[in-house]
């Protein structure tokens, strides 16, 4: 990701922060849970990775390659798990976005090729895919912003939801921790886009 070293830090720690949780939830729950959780992991450790600021290290030329790589696979994989619908089609358009993102990013990506996409497309990308992206990225952070707001507090269960008969879930799954996640993976996809 180009930009200030500073958005880059804190890009790359919240990534990091994310992947982390989400390799935490692999842990726990079943299959169908754990899926979507190494699928999370993936895209928060890849985004971390690319959001490295220059200054610190600078990735090597091969490395935009192996992005394209990794994520085609996991987009392949998210198309095939996509047919059943649900947050799998998010995933997929995740890794789309990731691959999207290392074409766009590698050195020398502006300059390759020739014809209309040579001429269509600036050092950040094709503008009108890019836009297309922000706008989904944009959509998803304000749905998943609001699936967090609390629901009323039923009668006689206490403000955190555990009540008479309810046990408190493992801080790993809680579905709101899970969703607090891809919000923050939502965003921080939403900014990298914007310094393409």
């Amino acid at each position: 990701m180009h930009g200030p070293a500073m958005s880059g830090w804190l890009l790359m720690a919240l990534c990091g922060a994310t992947g982390a949780y989400c390799l935490l939830r692999t842990r726990d729950g079943t299959e169908r849970e754990r899926g979507p959780a190494r699928a999370e992991a993936l895209m928060g450790f890849g985004m971390a990775v690319m959001a490295v600021p220059p200054a610190l290290v600078t990735l090597p030329e091969w490395m935009w390659v192996v992005y394209a790589v990794v994520f085609g696979a996991a987009s392949l994989h998210a198309l095939v798990r996509a047919r059943g619908g649900g947050h799998h089609l998010h995933h997929l358009v995740g890794s789309l976005a990731m691959v999207y993102m290392a074409v766009a990013m590698a050195p020398g990506a502006a300059h390759a090729g020739s014809g209309h996409l040579a001429h269509a497309s600036t050092a950040g990308g094709v503008p009108v895919l890019t836009g297309a992206l922000l706008v989904y990225y944009a959509l998803y952070v304000l749905r998943s912003a609001g699936r967090l707001i609390p629901a009323p507090t039923p009668v006689g269960a206490s403000a955190d939801g555990v009540g008479p008969g309810v046990t408190d879930p493992a801080w790993g799954a809680r579905p709101e921790l899970a969703l607090a996640c891809r919000l923050t993976m939502g965003m921080a996809m939403f900014a990298m886009l914007l310094t393409l």
